[in-house]
């Protein structure tokens, strides 16, 4: 987890380039919708794959798309990295990158015809800041997946999710988490086409350094836990993997 300093540091650099790239109008209009989300729809959607009932090896992928794991920037083509940092401040993207890699990460890359098409982190044993519950040694954080604009609309995202997540069952994982902020229907519908299945609504704000999570339940998301109850769930190493709530 950044600092606060460091924090609101980053917030500005994104706001100045954003700036930078679109003018003022739209910079206004930007910030408006990210307070008008911040205040009304601040909750994540969280998500859960047992990796255990994922027994299949990794399907073929279509001819056209590749997906590639990459786990430092060595293992990167010069042309994909750039393209990846330039979608916002070039240097703190890569100086975030490489903290990433610095902690065990792995970049999954997904490629249209040889283009780089999209991409999306996954941490195992822990979690890249800090989360809703902790994760045991054998589970996995999906996290920051992209697709760029001109690719999307091609299921990019459920192909390179599916396939990490095939991947990652064959290794040994047991179980992978997701989430997506409630106001993205975009990324709520990629990840709910995916064998990730809704587990609940969460909040957590930091203060000081202290990061307080405030869950919000509903019939649905009760149904799901009292699902979950009565399936044996993955056990991560002889940790205990009851799912939290």
């Amino acid at each position: 987890m950044l600092a606060p300093h460091m924090a609101i540091f980053t917030a500005i650099s994104r706001l100045t380039d954003y700036y930078r790239r679109h003018g003022l109008g739209a910079t206004i209009r930007r910030t408006v919708l990210a307070t008008r989300r911040a205040l009304f729809s601040s909750r994540a959607v969280l998500f859960y794959c047992d990796l255990t009932r994922q027994t299949s090896a990794p399907t073929d992928l279509p001819k056209s798309i590749k997906v590639e794991r990459k786990r430092s920037f060595a293992d990167i083509d010069p042309q994909d990295l750039h393209q990846i940092i330039s979608v916002w401040n070039p240097r703190l993207a890569q100086r975030n990158m490489e903290g990433r890699f610095g902690k065990g990460a792995s970049l999954w890359l997904i490629k249209f015809e040889d283009r780089l098409a999209g991409y999306g982190w996954t941490l195992q044993g822990r979690t890249i800041a800090p989360y809703y519950f902790p994760l045991a040694e054998d589970d996995v954080q999906f996290f920051d997946f992209h697709v760029f604009l001109k690719y999307r609309g091609r299921a990019i995202d459920w192909f390179l999710m599916t396939h990490a997540l095939q991947e990652l069952a064959t290794a040994g994982a047991a179980r992978a988490f997701a989430e997506a902020a409630e106001w993205n229907q975009a990324s709520l519908s990629s990840i709910a086409a995916t064998p990730f299945r809704r587990l609940g609504w969460a909040r957590h704000v930091t203060i000081l350094g202290c990061t307080s999570i405030y869950w919000s339940w509903n019939s649905a998301v009760e149904e799901n836990q009292n699902r979950l109850k009565k399936q044996p769930l993955a056990t991560s190493r002889g940790k205990s993997s009851d799912v939290p709530g």
